[in-house]
């Protein structure tokens, strides 16, 4: 660890020295300097960029091992985990990349939304990274289920039945999701296609898109030029060797954690409908788990978080834009009111989850 953090300023000078390649050209001549410090966009936006890719790579090196059978699923990820050589490494880096991208991408949200980022005419790509977040928390979820060991149980019977309290469609929509009507073979199979390339490629598409809304839209959020105190600009060089100082802190953490923290692992499934003592959900559905506690599960676990998404949505439409003035800083006034409806959300999905925990 410390001589990978003795190379870091060697590693940077020779990044200084290279030439410009196509990377360099994805970004934009300059930017401004003030918008461009980690205290202004936290780097959440770019080291989730970077999270996907890693995901991507441990996923694909994965699914070398893997089998998508009931009988063989919990099996083969054992044998990742314990017998291909790296394969727990790569398994726990791919956990926690998932875990992380998840918390990257709720703090951009916040620091989209507390900033006041989302005015026009960027509220299509704000409502692009909110449609991002919600595939990726379904990536998540079923990227949970291929587990099929007695751990996720929970998640499959009860998060899947909550489809069957929808009026008039929920049995038809069960079955689609589910395959038939009890989870089996083709519940996991069809689980497995939908992580691996309908969400996945989906989430791809989207990323791409919000980057290059992000382009179109003339980059961070700022003020017109006649409203700013300070017209510093960086370069594209310069915002580069950032995001890689980024990126090499970012996988220094992953392995870390990786190497302290390993994926959770369980026993194979024997019987579906049996529980475990400590069967509940996955920790970013846990708020959900609570609140079916408090009564109809259509109400606490389809209606609330189908009202709290649309809240999220609309708050580019409804709630007041912050000034021009305002742009590219932190808590702007005009926007108070978005600010405390996204605060008060936080704090409710934060303390069901802690009780959850």
């Amino acid at each position: 660890m410390i001589r990978c953090v003795a190379w870091l300023p060697s590693l940077l000078a020779l990044i200084n020295l290279m030439r410009p390649s196509f990377f360099h050209h994805l970004h934009p001549p300059t930017i401004p300097a003030p918008q461009a410090q980690w205290r202004y966009t936290l780097g959440a936006g770019g080291i989730a960029v970077f999270l996907v890719l890693v995901l991507i790579i441990t996923g694909a090196l994965e699914m070398f091992y893997y089998t998508p059978t009931p009988d063989q699923a919990a099996h083969s990820v054992q044998t990742i985990t314990y017998h291909v050589t790296m394969g727990g490494v790569i398994r726990n880096v791919h956990y926690w990349a998932a875990q992380f991208l998840m918390i990257l991408m709720t703090v951009h949200l916040i620091r989209i939304v507390f900033t006041g980022a989302y005015k026009p005419p960027r509220r299509f790509n704000y409502l692009l990274g909110l449609a991002l977040f919600v595939i990726v928390v379904l990536i998540n979820f079923t990227g949970y289920i291929l587990r099929w060991d007695q751990g996720i149980q929970w998640a499959l019977v009860v998060g899947t039945n909550l489809l069957k309290t929808i009026p008039l469609m929920g049995d038809y929509l069960y079955e689609i999701l589910i395959g038939g009507s009890q989870p089996g073979s083709a519940t996991l199979i069809r689980f497995y296609a939908w992580h691996i390339f309908g969400l996945t490629l989906l989430a791809v598409i989207l990323m791409g898109w919000h980057i290059f809304q992000v382009r179109r839209d003339g980059g961070i959020a700022v003020p017109p030029p006649s409203l700013r105190t300070d017209l510093q600009r960086i370069t594209r060089y310069e915002l580069v060797r950032r995001e890689v100082l980024a990126m090499l802190l970012t996988s220094t953490v992953l392995i870390v954690v990786a190497g302290f923290a390993p994926a959770p692992i369980a026993a194979p499934i024997e019987e579906i409908t049996a529980f475990s003592s400590d069967s509940r959900a996955p920790w970013f559905f846990l708020w959900v788990q609570q609140m079916l506690k408090w009564g109809d599960p259509f109400l606490w676990g389809v209606l609330a978080p189908l009202a709290t998404l649309t809240v999220l949505v609309l708050i580019p439409y409804i709630f007041p834009h912050p000034h021009e003035s305002e742009l590219g800083r932190w808590f702007p006034k005009s926007n108070w009111l978005a600010r405390l409806i996204l605060t008060m959300i936080a704090v409710l999905v934060l303390g069901l989850t802690l009780l959850g925990v």
